[in-house]
Protein backbone atom coordinates (compact mmCIF):
# COMPACT_ATOMS: atom_id res chain seq x y z
CA UNK A 1 0.00 0.00 0.00
CA UNK A 2 3.14 2.35 0.86
CA UNK A 3 4.50 1.65 -2.48
CA UNK A 4 0.93 2.61 -4.47
CA UNK A 5 1.02 5.80 -2.69
CA UNK A 6 4.33 6.82 -3.27
CA UNK A 7 3.95 5.79 -6.84
CA UNK A 8 0.64 7.75 -6.80
CA UNK A 9 2.35 11.27 -5.67
CA UNK A 10 5.39 10.56 -7.54
CA UNK A 11 3.06 10.66 -10.69
CA UNK A 12 1.34 13.45 -9.48
CA UNK A 13 4.19 15.41 -9.04
CA UNK A 14 5.53 14.95 -11.99
CA UNK A 15 2.54 15.32 -14.32
CA UNK A 16 2.41 18.94 -12.90
CA UNK A 17 5.99 19.86 -13.74
CA UNK A 18 4.76 18.40 -17.22
CA UNK A 19 2.27 21.11 -17.42
CA UNK A 20 4.52 23.73 -17.05
CA UNK A 21 5.73 25.56 -20.18
CA UNK A 22 9.29 26.13 -20.90
CA UNK A 23 10.21 30.14 -22.21
CA UNK A 24 10.67 30.20 -25.79
CA UNK A 25 13.38 32.77 -27.66
CA UNK A 26 13.20 32.49 -31.46
CA UNK A 27 15.47 34.37 -33.95
CA UNK A 28 13.33 36.43 -36.43
CA UNK A 29 15.56 38.45 -38.59
CA UNK A 30 17.22 40.89 -36.38
CA UNK A 31 14.53 40.57 -33.99
CA UNK A 32 14.10 37.72 -31.30
CA UNK A 33 11.17 36.71 -29.94
CA UNK A 34 10.33 35.65 -26.76
CA UNK A 35 7.05 34.08 -24.75
CA UNK A 36 7.51 33.54 -21.32
CA UNK A 37 5.31 31.96 -19.26
CA UNK A 38 3.68 31.68 -15.69
CA UNK A 39 3.97 28.53 -13.12
CA UNK A 40 0.91 27.14 -14.24
CA UNK A 41 1.31 27.11 -17.76
CA UNK A 42 -0.28 30.42 -19.07
CA UNK A 43 1.64 33.07 -21.15
CA UNK A 44 2.91 35.60 -19.03
CA UNK A 45 4.44 37.83 -21.72
CA UNK A 46 5.25 38.34 -25.51
CA UNK A 47 7.28 40.58 -27.42
CA UNK A 48 10.57 40.71 -29.03
CA UNK A 49 13.74 42.08 -28.37
CA UNK A 50 16.68 43.88 -30.43
CA UNK A 51 19.98 43.95 -29.28
CA UNK A 52 19.51 42.78 -26.09
CA UNK A 53 16.72 45.20 -25.54
CA UNK A 54 12.63 44.77 -25.32
CA UNK A 55 12.08 46.08 -28.63
CA UNK A 56 8.58 46.64 -30.83
CA UNK A 57 5.36 45.47 -29.06
CA UNK A 58 5.22 43.44 -25.58
CA UNK A 59 2.10 42.21 -24.17
CA UNK A 60 2.06 41.36 -20.53
CA UNK A 61 -1.15 38.80 -19.07
CA UNK A 62 -1.82 37.72 -15.51
CA UNK A 63 -2.69 33.81 -14.68
CA UNK A 64 -5.75 33.40 -15.55
CA UNK A 65 -4.37 34.44 -19.21
CA UNK A 66 -6.22 37.85 -19.02
CA UNK A 67 -4.78 40.73 -21.08
CA UNK A 68 -2.82 43.22 -18.07
CA UNK A 69 -1.11 45.78 -21.05
CA UNK A 70 0.34 46.03 -24.12
CA UNK A 71 2.73 48.80 -25.33
CA UNK A 72 5.65 49.34 -27.39
CA UNK A 73 9.23 49.30 -26.38
CA UNK A 74 12.75 51.03 -28.60
CA UNK A 75 15.58 49.29 -27.57
CA UNK A 76 14.10 49.12 -23.65
CA UNK A 77 12.12 52.34 -23.14
CA UNK A 78 8.68 52.76 -23.26
CA UNK A 79 6.97 54.61 -26.03
CA UNK A 80 3.35 55.68 -27.57
CA UNK A 81 0.32 54.55 -26.03
CA UNK A 82 0.42 51.63 -23.62
CA UNK A 83 -2.83 49.86 -22.51
CA UNK A 84 -3.29 48.66 -18.33
CA UNK A 85 -6.09 46.75 -17.85
CA UNK A 86 -8.69 46.19 -14.76
CA UNK A 87 -11.73 44.29 -14.41
CA UNK A 88 -13.65 47.56 -14.36
CA UNK A 89 -11.06 50.75 -16.11
CA UNK A 90 -8.44 50.85 -18.54
CA UNK A 91 -5.50 53.05 -18.56
CA UNK A 92 -4.23 54.85 -21.90
CA UNK A 93 -0.79 56.05 -20.81
CA UNK A 94 1.17 58.19 -23.48
CA UNK A 95 4.94 57.58 -23.33
CA UNK A 96 7.81 59.97 -24.71
CA UNK A 97 11.15 58.16 -24.24
CA UNK A 98 10.35 56.30 -21.21
CA UNK A 99 8.55 59.86 -19.24
CA UNK A 100 4.52 59.59 -19.13
CA UNK A 101 3.15 62.69 -21.19
CA UNK A 102 -0.80 61.83 -20.43
CA UNK A 103 -2.46 59.75 -18.74
CA UNK A 104 -6.66 58.77 -20.08
CA UNK A 105 -8.64 56.33 -17.42
CA UNK A 106 -11.85 54.53 -18.97
CA UNK A 107 -14.25 52.50 -17.68
CA UNK A 108 -13.91 49.25 -18.94
CA UNK A 109 -17.28 48.17 -20.89
CA UNK A 110 -18.96 44.59 -19.89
Amino acid sequence: MKNIAILLMMFFVGFSFAQQKKDTYVQKGDLIEATLYHDNGEIEQHGFFKDKKLHGTWTYYNEQGEKLSIGNYEFGVKTGKWYFYTKTKVKEVDYDKGRIINVVETSRES
